[in-house]
């Protein structure tokens, strides 16, 4: 076989490889992409660099909370199921209340709780970044709530167990006589 023979077989071999792998990338189905799931409850954390203090708190979609100097209004929050890379995703404004008492947007965009240093509302005074979204708190919705559903807390771990009670003590395992 010469050459020029064997390099047209090879590249008809890799261009037959190739679109059969475009056709099967195109043809996914709707269920093989990550699929995200809307909660209704942001979790923030706050850093007040005059006192050093960290502050969590819940925000529910569509509510403005203030922090400090800072308001924060979240507009939607993402997340994926357990079963899929973790991904917690939120579209965020943040305004700034003056000494004039005049409202100033600072920050207007979508915040990734895997890079809170990258994607962090940094102030002068008050840094705020997502840590989660979550389906309940423990802070009832405001009046005239309308974002997506909020789900009752759970009662216990079902992983525990219904007699479970806590003593705060880890147990050791039962020494072996003969060792």
């Amino acid at each position: 076989m010469t050459l020029k023979v064997l390099r047209r077989r090879l590249s008809s071999i890799a261009l037959v490889a190739l679109t059969s792998m475009s056709v099967g990338a195109l043809a996914l189905p709707e269920d093989a992409r990550a699929s995200r799931i809307e909660n209704p409850i942001a979790v923030f954390n706050g850093l007040d660099k005059i006192t050093g203090r960290i502050i969590d708190f819940d925000v529910y979609i569509g509510e403005t909370v203030q922090f400090g100097a800072l308001q924060v209004t979240p507009r939607v929050c993402y997340t994926r199921p357990p079963t899929e890379a973790a991904k917690t995703t939120a579209f965020i404004e943040v305004d700034e209340v003056t000494l004039n008492n005049e409202v100033q947007r600072i920050f207007t965009g979508w915040m990734f709780a895997a890079n809170p240093g990258v994607h962090a509302v940094e102030h002068g005074v008050y840094d705020i970044w997502l840590v989660d979204c979550k389906k309940y708190s423990d802070v009832p919705p405001p009046e005239g709530y309308s974002g997506p559903p909020v789900a009752d807390a759970p009662e216990y771990d079902p992983l525990a167990g219904d007699d479970f009670e806590s003593t705060g003590e880890i147990p050791l395992p039962p020494v072996h006589p003969y060792r």
